[in-house]
């Protein structure tokens, strides 16, 4: 009998295929895809409108009969277009009170990078071998989010990529350097 060989890599002992057209294909086949909600902060809303929304999440949950996952994940935020455009208006612009302004601006973008902001984005994810009920399912949640207020989209493949990353990697990125031999 042949041992069988263990890797030392998580991706290797978790059961998928790959991920392709907004789902994670499982190596049973299974295909599991999703929601991502738009975060709306409801708490500045008046408590009457408040209470509405509220009431029509727990309608929602209500209505849903399959199993479905709530995630909630944490992208890196990427604010270097921003920073370079905010670098080049700041060099074009030779009004001394509106460079402060632009450098305030420069700074504080600076800090978000230094200090790893992250946005936090809601996803609702489903699980089946059938695609045309997954899509009947999405529309499903897509249409109820709605009637709550909240906008909601299919998964993307990248969507599906971040969740992946923060389940296996506690949500830290990974840089890989370069690797030098002596």
């Amino acid at each position: 009998m042949a041992k069988k060989q263990s890797s030392g890599f998580t991706e290797d002992w978790l059961p998928l295929k790959g991920i392709q057209n907004g789902m994670i294909i499982t190596t049973r086949n299974e295909k599991v895809t999703g929601v991502k909600i738009t975060p709306r902060n409801i708490f500045i809303l008046d408590p009457m409108m408040q209470d509405n929304i509220l009431t029509s999440l727990k309608n929602f949950y209500n209505m849903l009969d399959f199993e479905f996952w709530l995630v909630v994940a944490d992208r890196p935020v990427d604010i270097s277009v921003y920073m370079s455009q905010l670098q080049l208006l700041y060099n074009e612009t030779p009004v001394p009170a509106i460079r402060k302004l632009i450098m305030q601006d420069i700074n504080k973008g600076q800090s978000f990078i230094n200090n790893n902001i992250v946005d936090t984005e809601y996803y609702f994810l489903i699980k089946s071998t059938d695609v045309d009920l997954l899509q009947k399912r999405v529309r499903l949640m897509i249409n109820g989010l709605a009637q709550c207020g909240l906008n909601a989209s299919q998964t993307t493949n990248s969507d599906l990529r971040v969740i992946m990353d923060n389940f296996l990697n506690g949500g830290v990125s990974t840089g890989f350097g370069t690797v030098m031999s002596e």
